[in-house]
This record gives structure tokens, sequence and C-alpha cells, in this order.
């Protein structure tokens, strides 16, 4: 059995799992589940050493903090728990709420969904679908009262465009940035726009899908996927050559990604415990270095493209439409 890495989670003084337990399939997010397997899988998670727990109000609608609360009563001195504020929903006028008392009130229905008295990361949500002068002005602000005050430890922002990320983490004292979509097989702009800030400033750096949104697995991208076509033709072109080799792809996705050295963790979505020790199987391998150096070269011609998300004046210069 392979033993758990934990590495700094940047100037906080947290030591995390390199594997992190994405909680959004306990909310449902990606069909029903059963929600006693979800909390086996919980406990699973932690007796093999994942500490990093990380959850939003907007997975499952509340659900999936709820679930995940119930999971952790006994348990939450184990854990790093991280949670989220501004995202409630999909629409973007009805959403997103990033005002001060939105916040204030978030925080608490947080923490008694969560059955606890305190968070360990506060993480503004998907940051690209607020506006610049109130996250900076007002969100923010809130956030860092809200530490003073004890309710969390540590602030940080989320979301998929990285020159925002980067622009935020430039202007404001961040302790923690969790990056989606960003550092896997399919593409690794992370390194290039995010990471010399992130380390210049020693903030804890997390990241988010590792398979691409599921188009680094057997069954593919889902059809909502906003990635263009030929991302995920090649996304099932390297699913097929890697099976031919007798490897799955998602293994040799988590391979890569876990191997990043100035990543923290590596968030994944489970809900079963079957899924939890498939992730595990993951630690500490080196991916082999024939079969990434093949994989790579077919995804090159699709690499690191972005597509557009959030509000317009956000969109990062090289996004491209979501497909519709």
């Amino acid at each position: 059995m392979p033993e758990m890495i934990y590495r700094m989670l940047g100037k906080t003084g947290l030591k995390v799992s390199i594997l992190g337990f994405g909680a959004s399939p306990l909310g449902n997010e990606f069909g029903q589940i059963d929600p006693a397997e979800g909390i086996r899988a919980v406990h699973y998670a932690i007796e093999r050493g994942l500490n990093y727990f990380d959850v939003a109000p907007y997975y499952g609608r509340t659900l999936a903090e709820t679930r995940l609360g119930e999971a952790l009563a006994g348990y939450r001195d184990k854990v790093i728990l991280a949670t989220k504020v501004g995202r409630y929903g999909k629409d973007l006028e009805t959403g997103f709420d990033f005002s001060a008392n939105r916040v204030t009130r978030s925080v608490e229905e947080s923490l008694t969904r969560l059955q606890t008295d305190y968070l360990d990361i506060f993480q503004v949500h998907d940051i690209e679908f607020g506006q610049w002068e109130q996250l900076i002005h007002e969100t923010l602000p809130t956030m860092y009262q809200l530490k003073q005050a004890g309710k969390v430890r540590f602030v940080g922002i989320t979301g998929y465009a990285l020159h925002l990320l980067k622009a935020v983490a430039e202007v404001a004292e961040i302790d923690v940035i969790l990056s989606y979509c960003h550092y896997n097989l399919m593409d690794t702009s992370l390194d290039d726009v995010l990471m010399p800030v992130a380390r210049q400033k020693d903030i804890g750096l997390i990241n988010a899908s590792p398979l691409h949104m599921r188009v680094l697995t057997e069954t593919g991208a889902p059809a909502w996927h906003p990635a263009p076509k030929k991302v995920m033709e090649v996304g099932r072109q390297i699913a097929d050559y890697c099976r031919s080799r007798g490897l799955d792809i998602a293994e040799l996705a988590m391979q890569f990604a876990l191997q990043h050295p100035h990543v923290a963790t590596t968030l994944v979505g489970m809900s079963q415990v079957r899924e939890v020790e498939l992730n595990l199987n993951s630690v500490g391998i080196t991916p082999d270095p024939d079969l990434l150096a093949e994989v790579q070269a077919m995804i090159k011609p699709v690499a690191n493209i972005a597509w557009r998300e959030g509000r317009p004046e956000n969109y990062a210069p090289n996004a491209v439409e979501k497909q519709s």
C-alpha cells in the first residue's frame, strides 16, 4: 500500500496530503450516490492518510456540506476542512452573491451544515463570476474580518481564469489559491501563469480537476463539458491508446498530476471507497516515461486550450467560446 505524502500549504503552516478529497460528488453533482457509501468513503480516506477535504455550498445546493458534516462527526480534528463562499447556483445573475452580508451569513450556514465551529480554509468560489471592485474591496476584507474573529483560519480564492487568480494574488493577501483544469495532461498553463506569483508570495497552491473534468477517463467527458470537440476527440484517442498499453488513462493522469513538486494538494471528486482506493494507487508512482511522452505528443495539438468562463470582462485572453 502506498504511503501518503504530505506537503506544506504555502505559508499557512498546514501539512496537507498530496491527494485531497473533493466532496462535490457527495452532493449528487454527478448523479445519485449512496449516502452511506459516501460516509464510508470519507472515513476510509481519513484512515488512509487523506487530510484535506474540500466542499462548497454550491455542491448539491448545500447537500454536499450537509453530508460531509455528518461524515466528519468525530473526525473533525483529523482533517483540514475547506469550503467556499459566493457561488450558490448556476445562473450568472441569481447564482452568485459576493456581498459582505452574504459572506457573513454564508460562513455561519456552512459551519452549521459542517457541524464545526471553525473552518481551516475559506475561499471565494469562482472569482471570474465576480466583479473586481467588489471582490477586492468588499468580499475579501469581510473574509479577513472572519479570520480575525477566529471563524476561519485562512482565506483563499478559487476559479478557472488563471490571469484573474494571478491578478488578485498580486494585490491581495491570499493564503491559498485553488485552480482547476489548468494542471493535468491536457493543460499545464498553471506553471506559466500562476506558479511564479504563488511561489514568490508563498501562497498554498491547490490543483483541482486532474482528469480535466473527466476528459481523461475511460467513460470520457460529459455532454456539458465546455471544451472544444477536438479536445474530447484527443481524450478518447489517448484513452484508447493507454488501454492498448494496459493502463487506464485516469491512472496515468493522476500519476502525472500528483508529481507536481509545488502543488500542495490535488483534489479529486470521490464518493465511494473504491474511488478512494484507485486514486491512492497513484500516490508516489512515477508515470512510465515512454508512455507519458507518447501521450503528450498526441495531446500537443490541443494542449492548453482554455474556454470562456464567468463574466465576459473576466474571460482569459486566449479563451475560446464554450461549445453549444
